[in-house]
């Protein structure tokens, strides 16, 4: 081999051990899709709606949502006909939790700006067993539904 094969060689092998990493990588892998918040009726408050798929074996904890777009966010369960904040929801191994109408949701309070259709919002979910994530939040029509799956 010739000095210039020998160094692409090289530097192939060490491309491919830098992507790979020592040991691999341990951190739950989380993906969010199908993110959406209803433009709200006032600037009081907004809910948005998300699913979050956990691709590992290891159940991890949606604990808190943070942005510059309100002055609180805090995270809600309904219980029959009601709704219930809660400091987390799980998240399971290999599993998703749904963010929906009716069950569980986000709750912006005291919005900066109310959002209005066709705007996107950034959001940071934070989780304990992994990394935070950012989400694109789309603003839809306040009547907006998505298709079910």
């Amino acid at each position: 081999m010739n000095r210039r094969t020998t160094l692409a060689a090289a530097l192939t092998l060490t491309a491919g051990l830098a992507l790979t990493g020592c040991g691999g990588d341990s951190a739950p892998k989380i993906a969010v899709s199908d993110a959406y918040l209803p433009q709200p009726v006032t600037q009081q408050m907004a809910g948005a709606y998300f699913t979050v798929k956990n691709n590992s074996d290891t159940a991890v904890k949606l604990t808190s949502v943070t942005s510059n777009v309100a002055k609180d966010i805090s995270i809600h369960k309904t219980v029959g006909t009601k709704m219930e904040q809660v400091t987390s929801l799980t998240v399971p191994a290999n599993g998703t939790l749904e963010l929906g109408h009716g069950g569980n949701h986000l709750m912006l309070m005291g919005l900066k700006d109310k959002p209005a259709k066709g705007d996107v919002i950034t959001l940071r979910l934070h989780f304990t067993g992994a990394d935070p994530v950012r989400v694109q939040v789309e603003v839809k029509a306040a009547d907006y539904q998505p298709k079910q799956h």
